[in-house]
């Protein structure tokens, strides 16, 4: 029977840490919202909230980064008033996601920093290719070069976050003894 309550605190402990990532995710996104653009090219931005994704692609699973992910992107839409922007978050994400989980597991959950470069990439490509559904014009892909170059720019700033950001959390996690 105590086994049974430890299950079932670990299970509600485990909810309380992914709601709290998926609010810091949601606030970090929001915030970069109301910031200027980095440049005038239409899609470019830091992606500080990928951080939060990193994070829980090294400290948890993939399901869990995937669920905040998803939540962060369904929310932050809903707050940002721009719902057309929700096909262009939501394709550029799961494409992010999908890479950044799959270089994750291929560098073993090291290197985090290149896992978010690939996973930058991704979400620019993905983002051009819902332009080019909507628009149809495939003369948007002359955006490429650079949204490539930033890609990597804000893939690097966001991978050393995280990966400077991570150890310090796992200890934290270690400490409580969070199950994950």
């Amino acid at each position: 029977m105590n086994n049974s309550k430890n299950a079932k605190k670990m299970t509600v402990q485990k909810m309380v840490l992914l709601a709290m990532f998926s609010t810091i995710a949601l606030t970090v996104f929001v915030i970069e919202s109301l910031l200027p653009p980095l440049a005038p090219i239409p899609g470019i931005k830091l992606g500080l909230a990928n951080v939060v994704t990193l994070i829980l692609l090294v400290c948890f699973n993939e399901r869990d980064a995937f669920l905040v992910l998803f939540v962060r992107i369904l929310l932050g839409s809903i707050c940002a008033g721009q719902m057309m922007s929700f096909m262009y978050s939501l394709c550029g994400g799961l494409l992010c996601f999908v890479t950044m989980a799959l270089i994750n597991r291929l560098l073993h959950r090291q290197f985090i920093f290149i896992t978010s470069v690939f996973g930058a990439i991704a979400h620019n490509i993905g983002q051009l290719l819902v332009a080019i559904f909507l628009v149809r014009q495939p003369g948007i892909l002359v955006y490429l070069p650079l949204m490539m170059i930033s890609a990597v720019l804000t893939g690097l700033f966001t991978g050393f976050c995280a990966w400077f950001t991570t150890p310090r959390l796992e200890k934290q996690l270690n400490r409580y003894h969070v199950q994950r």
